[in-house]
């Protein structure tokens, strides 16, 4: 997110990987075994051994939810006004998936259908809907939360999810256009912010040793569009305002980002008016886990024999 004023949060050290990756299976064993082509890059179908495995990271993940946090749900799409508003736009015009339709007459869109019949485009007559695709999970709970009005003294915690789309196709196992993402998202002051997110750094530690996961925990940065882009990434790490769990899935030196811990500090509360009893713009911060990116991991680190799996990572996942 744009940044707003400097965090006070203290710029922890990069954790070493907790432990050496076994010796994984190809990349290729992965995709044939767990997923089938649909296609286009970044886009799969999962097996049930695959979904099985992610079932079971949804419900270790449940098990540490925050006693106040409410759930919600959310469809793949949300609305372009919303998305707009949000900011988006403004930082990842080319990431973002908008929904066109074939609107108009009876005759303009048989006229298209008959375009396509005879081999011709008939994409030119689309037109596009008030609808995008879901970039990420926690978008739509901040407009959710200001229409309550005036947010409690101790703040508001959320845990959401959703299927979500970003326009960067790849072939890699890692970095899928449409995938899942769960979140626990926290509005409040900025130390409850930052209490929450020192807290879950920690938790997500213990998680992923549990697992058998190797991984280092470092600062970093979204990926800002444009030459202004650049300087908003600085910014972001010079701050302090986002952490991500990297673990090595493709490579070691190129690891993948499974987790992240965001401060997105007023931004949010700005845009959408979350305030306080006082008047106080509320700040807000997220930790991100990618579904989709844990389970490939796991079976990266572990192989594709499930009951081989370490015992510590096939009880936390109670498989």
């Amino acid at each position: 997110m744009p940044a707003a004023a400097p965090a006070s949060a203290p710029v922890p050290a990069p954790v070493p990987m907790n432990a050496p990756a076994a010796k994984a299976p190809s990349l290729d064993a992965l995709r044939e075994t767990l997923f089938r082509p649909m296609g286009a890059d970044g886009v799969y179908a999962r097996t049930g051994l695959y979904e099985d495995v992610v079932d079971a990271l949804a419900a270790l993940i449940t098990r540490h939810r925050p006693a106040e946090a409410e759930v919600f749900r959310f469809p793949p799409v949300m609305t372009r006004a919303m998305i707009e508003t949000s900011g988006y736009l403004k930082s990842f015009p080319n990431l973002l998936g908008c929904l066109c339709c074939l609107q108009g007459s009876e005759a303009d869109i048989r006229g298209a259908v008959n375009r396509f019949v005879e081999g011709e485009t008939w994409t030119d007559s689309l037109t596009p809907g008030d609808l995008v695709m879901t970039p990420a999970s926690c978008y739509p709970i901040y407009p959710i939360a200001a229409a309550r009005g005036v947010a409690p003294k101790g703040g508001l915690t959320f845990d959401v999810a959703c299927d979500c789309f970003r326009r960067e196709p790849s072939k890699d196992l890692d970095r899928m256009q449409s995938f899942r993402m769960r979140e626990y998202v926290r509005i409040g002051t900025a130390e409850q912010i930052l209490v929450f997110r020192k807290a879950w750094v920690a938790q997500a530690r213990a998680l992923a040793d549990r697992l058998g996961l190797p991984y280092t925990v470092d600062l970093a940065s979204d990926p800002f569009f444009g030459r202004g882009g650049q300087l908003m990434a600085a910014s972001q790490v010079q701050q302090a305002l986002k952490f991500e769990l990297l673990i090595p899935v493709i490579s070691e030196a190129k690891p993948t980002a499974c987790m992240s811990f965001n401060y997105h500090q007023e931004h949010f509360g700005e845009t959408w008016g979350l305030r306080d009893a006082e008047g106080r713009t509320m700040h807000t911060g997220c930790v991100a886990f990618g579904m989709d990116r844990l389970a490939v991991a796991l079976f990266a680190t572990h192989g594709l024999d499930v009951k081989a799996w370490p015992a510590t990572a096939r009880d936390a996942l109670g498989i």
